[in-house]
């Protein structure tokens, strides 16, 4: 049986640093997520949003401070049983699947987070689930075709089906709209916002460039530059003008509509 969420903080850094072959990628980083909260973490390339991402996902350690994931500090806690809790959607992900199999077996394989469906054996649960995470994106009728033909944009949507299959407590999406044209890129931000509107949806973090990809109802943000975290908070009140400016080092005017926000060069 897969352990309740704490009652305390989703993810807790507490002056965290990570240090690589002498070079500083993140520097005393404090940062909290409740759980329920749906957070962006923003900044230009090289800032440490990934790396951040993946100190989250109890795929790093920190070599300063201390990283607590799910109610459980990393360097003691056995993280076979930690990991499994957290879903994960990145590139990296991608380019370790066949591209041969099918995308329904993709879905399904996120169950034990495989990467091909023979390594274990799934009931007929499994497979409705899968099917019925197609069809909630829109895609029941892509299920049977390869993942390797599909378009790029449903690929992403088949990830967050797959990372969505294991039912987790935290879910982390590393710049799922990178390289998607603007059709895709709203029907994926869309999904997103479906999901992030839903209560019984896990706490969520997820790493973009761009403003306009933040799907509505999210809640929190982040911005990153030069390996630290320069703001957090509600979403309002850090995606000022003033401060994401400051962040990606470029006079820009932000704002929002509808529930969605858009960046613009001044």
């Amino acid at each position: 049986m897969t352990p309740a969420t704490p009652r305390g903080p989703v993810i807790d850094l507490g002056g965290v640093g990570v240090r690589r072959e002498g070079t500083v990628v993140l520097d005393d980083v404090d940062w909290s997520v409740q759980p329920g909260e749906r957070w962006v973490i923003l900044g230009p390339n090289g800032s440490g949003k990934t790396t951040l991402l993946t100190l989250a996902g109890a795929r790093l350690w920190p070599s300063s401070g201390t990283v607590e994931i799910l109610g459980a500090r990393l360097g003691r806690v056995d993280v076979r049983t930690l990991r499994p809790r957290i879903s994960l959607v990145s590139g990296s992900v991608t380019r370790q699947l066949r591209a041969d199999l099918l995308a329904r077996d993709v879905v399904v394989s996120g169950r034990h987070g495989a990467l091909e469906t023979w390594w274990h054996a799934y009931s007929d649960a499994d497979w409705a689930r899968a099917d019925r995470l197609l069809e909630e994106a829109g895609l029941a009728a892509i299920g049977c075709r390869p993942f390797g033909v599909i378009s790029e944009g449903e690929r992403q949507h088949v990830l967050l089906a797959r990372a969505l299959m294991r039912e987790p407590e935290l879910l982390l999406l590393d710049e799922p709209a990178a390289g998607l044209d603007l059709g895709a890129r709203e029907r994926l931000v869309s999904r997103l916002g479906v999901l992030a509107a839903d209560p019984g949806s896990p706490t969520t973090v997820l790493v973009t460039h761009h403003c306009e990809e933040i799907p509505r109802a999210f809640t929190h943000a982040g911005l990153m530059r030069r390996g630290k975290l320069i703001a957090s908070g509600p979403l309002d009140e850090v995606l000022t003008s003033a401060r994401v400016s400051a962040c990606f080092d470029v006079a820009v005017t932000v704002g929002h509509r509808d529930g969605r926000w858009w960046s613009r060069a001044e």
